[in-house]
């Protein structure tokens, strides 16, 4: 049997698709998988959108981060990607850091990339890049959705969204739900009220 990819696009602002690549990490410990991390951005996604100010307030500080990961991604290798992200993700979401640059700083410097990155915060030079697997993400899902995105046998759905991520075996379970409706002909979506914020953990 061919070993499984399971394929995550995250934006680091977003506390659901950290989550869900907290449960992907737990996923690979338990079955034979290869996780891999693509950028995306919320900003990009809800640039011509009508959407609240607090949101759009947010919208506009989570660019930065992304070109930054982006930039440190093409200037040092895709194999920064998960560090990278995981040393944001644990200080905004479970650490609570609202300053995103003091976050950023402080990962690039947790996994021995340069400083000089975050200049890339306020330029363009590789949001061609982003946008690009930005594009490819919504590609295999539509317009409609956000982050978390994940792809897994060759099929990609938004989600999977929970709280919360399971651990050990659980996360195992919950992939062979995902790989089983990813493996099945024509199925779209299973979806019902999220009534519980992130529970970090």
């Amino acid at each position: 049997m061919s070993r499984e990819t399971l394929d995550l696009w995250f934006d680091t602002a977003c506390p659901w698709a950290w989550m869900t690549s907290r449960w992907g990490l737990e996923v690979a410990k338990v079955r034979d998988i290869d996780v891999k991390f693509h950028v995306m951005s919320l900003n990009i996604l809800n640039r011509d959108k009508d959407i609240p100010a607090d949101y759009r307030e947010l919208m506009d500080r989570a660019l930065a981060p992304m070109r930054i990961v982006t930039a440190a991604i093409a200037e040092h290798g895709e194999e920064f990607t998960e560090p990278l992200y995981t040393a944001i993700g644990t200080r905004i979401h479970p650490g609570g850091e609202k300053d995103f640059d003091k976050a950023v700083a402080e990962a690039l410097d947790e996994v021995g990339l340069p400083a000089d990155l975050m200049k890339y915060g306020e330029r363009d030079d590789y949001d061609a890049a982003l946008q690009e697997s930005h594009d490819e993400a919504l590609a295999l899902v539509g317009d409609d959705v956000g982050t978390p995105i994940c792809r897994v046998a060759g099929t990609a759905f938004f989600g999977p969204v929970v709280t919360p991520a399971p651990k050990g075996e659980d996360a195992g379970r919950l992939f062979d739900g995902v790989l089983a409706v990813a493996s099945t002909p024509g199925f779209f979506e299973l979806k019902r009220t999220r009534n519980q914020d992130p529970v970090f953990d």
